[in-house]
């Protein structure tokens, strides 16, 4: 079992940066693929940012390449995601995942495992 506990969030002016951290409980984090998704008022969730077990491998949305980073430490079982040159329309809750694989994946259903959410607002 993995619990994850996301932090970080909060209101940005357009143009600004925020780091988004997920602690995750468990013994075999270093083992696990993880990701970001977000979900706008309205909206359905979308994958954001994924990384590998060993953080070799990512996968970013269009919409935040080159703006968003992704990124874990295994020793302190947090993985983070950098926002920066963030946009009124980066305004969402946004959500750990973690899946109990080796292989990086995109979509929602692959992962098992998602924290509570933390709120991110962009003002324009």
């Amino acid at each position: 079992q993995v619990q994850l506990v996301e932090s970080g969030g909060g209101l940005v002016q357009a143009g600004g940066s925020l780091r988004l951290s997920c602690a995750a409980s468990g013994r075999t984090f270093s083992s696990y693929t993880m990701a970001w998704f977000r979900q706008a008022p309205g909206k359905e969730r979308e994958f954001v940012a994924a990384i590998s077990w060993n953080g070799g491998s990512t996968s970013y949305a269009d919409s935040v390449k080159g703006r968003f980073t992704i990124s874990r430490d295994n020793a302190k079982k947090i993985m983070y995601l950098q926002l920066n040159s963030l946009k009124p329309e980066d305004t969402a809750v946004y959500y750990c995942a973690s899946r109990s694989s080796l292989t990086l994946r995109t979509v929602e259903y692959e992962y098992a495992y998602w924290g509570q959410g933390t709120q991110v607002t962009v003002s324009s």
